[in-house]
Protein backbone atom coordinates (compact mmCIF):
# COMPACT_ATOMS: atom_id res chain seq x y z
CA UNK A 1 0.00 0.00 0.00
CA UNK A 2 2.99 2.51 0.64
CA UNK A 3 4.12 1.80 -2.87
CA UNK A 4 1.17 2.72 -4.16
CA UNK A 5 0.48 5.94 -2.38
CA UNK A 6 4.40 7.21 -3.13
CA UNK A 7 3.28 6.46 -7.07
CA UNK A 8 0.01 8.03 -6.21
CA UNK A 9 2.06 11.28 -4.71
CA UNK A 10 4.50 10.91 -7.47
CA UNK A 11 1.31 11.54 -10.09
CA UNK A 12 -0.03 13.81 -8.09
CA UNK A 13 3.17 16.30 -7.90
CA UNK A 14 3.49 16.22 -11.51
CA UNK A 15 -0.06 16.98 -12.01
CA UNK A 16 0.95 20.18 -9.72
CA UNK A 17 3.64 20.98 -12.19
CA UNK A 18 1.11 20.76 -15.36
CA UNK A 19 -1.90 22.08 -13.75
CA UNK A 20 0.49 25.26 -13.14
CA UNK A 21 -0.25 25.99 -16.83
CA UNK A 22 -3.63 24.17 -17.27
CA UNK A 23 -6.74 27.13 -15.90
CA UNK A 24 -9.17 23.80 -14.87
CA UNK A 25 -6.38 22.09 -13.01
CA UNK A 26 -5.14 23.90 -9.80
CA UNK A 27 -1.20 23.30 -9.77
CA UNK A 28 -0.08 23.93 -6.33
CA UNK A 29 -3.25 21.91 -4.52
CA UNK A 30 -2.48 19.41 -6.52
CA UNK A 31 1.36 19.11 -5.65
CA UNK A 32 0.18 19.48 -2.45
CA UNK A 33 -2.21 16.47 -2.39
CA UNK A 34 0.87 14.73 -3.45
CA UNK A 35 2.75 15.73 -0.63
CA UNK A 36 -0.24 14.83 1.81
CA UNK A 37 -0.15 11.11 0.36
CA UNK A 38 3.69 10.70 1.05
CA UNK A 39 2.93 11.63 4.43
CA UNK A 40 0.05 9.08 4.36
CA UNK A 41 2.04 6.51 4.39
CA UNK A 42 3.28 3.85 6.96
CA UNK A 43 7.18 4.93 5.99
CA UNK A 44 7.02 8.69 6.33
CA UNK A 45 5.74 10.41 9.83
CA UNK A 46 3.03 12.56 9.53
CA UNK A 47 4.22 16.46 9.78
CA UNK A 48 1.20 18.36 10.53
CA UNK A 49 3.13 21.70 10.86
CA UNK A 50 4.58 21.05 7.04
CA UNK A 51 1.44 20.18 5.88
CA UNK A 52 -0.28 22.94 7.34
CA UNK A 53 2.04 25.38 5.86
CA UNK A 54 2.07 24.23 2.92
CA UNK A 55 -1.39 23.83 2.48
CA UNK A 56 -1.88 27.50 3.41
CA UNK A 57 0.77 28.44 0.53
CA UNK A 58 -1.30 26.32 -2.16
CA UNK A 59 -4.42 27.64 -0.93
CA UNK A 60 -3.26 31.44 -1.13
CA UNK A 61 -1.85 31.20 -4.50
CA UNK A 62 -5.19 29.30 -5.83
CA UNK A 63 -7.06 32.47 -4.94
CA UNK A 64 -4.58 34.86 -6.35
CA UNK A 65 -4.39 32.81 -9.49
CA UNK A 66 -8.21 34.31 -9.92
CA UNK A 67 -7.01 37.41 -9.30
CA UNK A 68 -3.90 38.32 -10.80
CA UNK A 69 -5.11 38.00 -14.82
CA UNK A 70 -7.70 40.37 -13.80
CA UNK A 71 -4.80 43.02 -12.00
CA UNK A 72 -2.93 42.57 -14.81
CA UNK A 73 -5.77 43.60 -17.64
CA UNK A 74 -6.95 46.29 -14.78
CA UNK A 75 -3.64 47.77 -14.50
CA UNK A 76 -3.25 48.28 -18.23
CA UNK A 77 -6.61 49.88 -18.37
CA UNK A 78 -9.25 47.05 -18.55
CA UNK A 79 -12.66 46.80 -18.23
CA UNK A 80 -14.85 43.50 -17.00
CA UNK A 81 -15.43 42.77 -20.63
CA UNK A 82 -11.60 42.43 -21.26
CA UNK A 83 -11.38 40.17 -17.86
CA UNK A 84 -13.60 38.08 -19.09
CA UNK A 85 -12.42 37.87 -22.46
CA UNK A 86 -9.44 36.82 -21.11
CA UNK A 87 -10.99 34.07 -19.50
CA UNK A 88 -12.73 33.16 -22.47
CA UNK A 89 -9.61 32.99 -24.33
CA UNK A 90 -7.84 31.03 -21.93
CA UNK A 91 -10.49 28.28 -22.21
CA UNK A 92 -10.58 28.03 -26.06
CA UNK A 93 -6.97 28.02 -26.06
CA UNK A 94 -6.67 25.40 -24.13
CA UNK A 95 -8.86 23.14 -26.24
CA UNK A 96 -7.22 24.31 -29.51
CA UNK A 97 -4.41 22.19 -31.12
CA UNK A 98 -2.05 25.36 -31.44
CA UNK A 99 1.05 26.00 -29.57
CA UNK A 100 0.81 28.36 -26.85
CA UNK A 101 -3.19 28.73 -27.51
CA UNK A 102 -3.67 29.43 -24.18
CA UNK A 103 -1.39 32.84 -24.12
CA UNK A 104 -2.81 33.13 -27.96
CA UNK A 105 -6.63 33.05 -26.17
CA UNK A 106 -5.79 35.07 -23.22
CA UNK A 107 -4.39 37.65 -25.54
CA UNK A 108 -7.54 37.41 -28.09
CA UNK A 109 -9.65 37.22 -25.55
CA UNK A 110 -9.22 40.25 -23.82
CA UNK A 111 -8.40 42.04 -27.23
CA UNK A 112 -11.97 41.39 -28.52
CA UNK A 113 -13.39 41.84 -25.10
CA UNK A 114 -12.54 45.40 -25.04
CA UNK A 115 -13.81 45.80 -28.64
CA UNK A 116 -16.77 44.96 -27.48
CA UNK A 117 -16.74 47.56 -25.00
CA UNK A 118 -15.16 49.87 -27.48
CA UNK A 119 -14.55 49.15 -30.86
CA UNK A 120 -12.87 52.22 -31.91
CA UNK A 121 -10.82 52.35 -28.95
CA UNK A 122 -7.78 50.22 -30.49
CA UNK A 123 -5.01 51.07 -28.69
CA UNK A 124 -6.56 50.81 -25.44
CA UNK A 125 -7.56 47.55 -26.12
CA UNK A 126 -4.29 46.36 -27.38
CA UNK A 127 -2.90 47.32 -23.91
CA UNK A 128 -5.26 45.81 -22.24
CA UNK A 129 -4.63 42.52 -24.02
CA UNK A 130 -1.26 42.67 -23.41
CA UNK A 131 -2.17 43.57 -19.48
CA UNK A 132 -3.88 40.19 -19.57
CA UNK A 133 -0.88 38.50 -21.25
CA UNK A 134 1.37 39.68 -18.59
CA UNK A 135 -1.23 39.05 -15.76
CA UNK A 136 -1.39 35.35 -17.12
CA UNK A 137 2.14 34.84 -17.65
CA UNK A 138 2.91 36.49 -13.78
CA UNK A 139 0.12 33.87 -12.72
CA UNK A 140 1.46 30.79 -13.92
CA UNK A 141 5.13 31.73 -13.02
CA UNK A 142 4.00 32.04 -9.32
CA UNK A 143 1.42 28.70 -9.77
CA UNK A 144 5.02 26.91 -11.08
CA UNK A 145 7.29 28.21 -9.10
CA UNK A 146 4.99 26.61 -5.96
CA UNK A 147 4.43 23.29 -7.65
CA UNK A 148 7.89 22.71 -8.19
CA UNK A 149 9.26 23.43 -4.91
CA UNK A 150 6.69 20.98 -3.98
CA UNK A 151 7.95 18.65 -6.36
CA UNK A 152 11.49 19.21 -5.23
CA UNK A 153 10.56 18.78 -1.28
CA UNK A 154 8.56 15.79 -2.41
CA UNK A 155 11.67 13.83 -3.63
CA UNK A 156 13.26 15.44 -0.67
CA UNK A 157 11.62 13.73 1.49
CA UNK A 158 11.04 10.66 -0.34
CA UNK A 159 15.21 10.38 -0.45
CA UNK A 160 15.23 10.75 3.03
CA UNK A 161 13.40 7.19 3.32
CA UNK A 162 14.09 5.21 -0.08
CA UNK A 163 15.92 2.72 1.90
CA UNK A 164 12.64 1.77 3.99
CA UNK A 165 10.05 2.12 0.62
CA UNK A 166 12.29 -0.14 -1.49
Amino acid sequence: MDIFLLLLGFVFVVLGIIGSFLPVLPGPLTSWIGLLLLHSTKVYPMDWTFLGITLAIAILIWILDYFIPAMGTKKFGGTKFGVYGTTIGLLIGLFSPIPFGMLIGAFLGAFIGELMYDGKDTNRALKASFGAFLGFLASATIKFSIAAVYFVLFFIQFWEYKGVFF
